[in-house]
């Protein structure tokens, strides 16, 4: 999402660091990024790190290359439609809430947006509207 706000705005995805799972999708919508895995995931919560010092020198290595080369924007046809499943009914009932965002299923709903800066804001909304109806206790 973030890839094609900035296009929208004629900015390009130049550097991307993270796990290696981060760097690999980040090829399928900015392959002309210059990618630096700082880590390996595991899991959600958890990776296996390089040192800092090892991460800083890759980072920084690779933002020069990545200021030397030209760079494609991210693509992706407007309008954007998002479809959002939750884990509990209440939570798609309480997404509701946010203009043009429909229902398409018991934990399911959809918006779709004519720019990616709209789609944003509408996908943060939900989630602060939605965040409302998670009981930090259960039972």
């Amino acid at each position: 999402m973030n890839a094609l706000l900035a296009a929208e705005y004629g900015v390009p995805v130049a550097l991307v660091t993270g796990d290696d799972l981060t760097c690999a999708d980040a090829a399928t919508y900015s392959p002309t990024a210059v990618a630096v895995a700082v880590k390996t995931c595991i899991d959600r919560y958890s990776a296996i790190c390089l040192p800092p010092a090892v991460s800083a020198v890759r980072i920084t290595e690779g933002a020069r290359s990545a200021v030397a080369r030209s760079h494609s924007l991210a693509s992706a046809s407007a309008p954007y439609t998002y479809e959002i499943t939750f884990d509990a009914t209440h939570l798609a009932a309480l997404a509701t809430y946010v203009p043009g965002v429909e229902p398409v299923g018991q934990r399911a709903v959809r918006f779709t947006l004519p720019t990616m800066y709209e789609a944003i804001r509408c996908f943060r909304a939900v989630t602060r509207v939605v965040g409302t109806g998670i009981e930090p206790v259960y039972g």
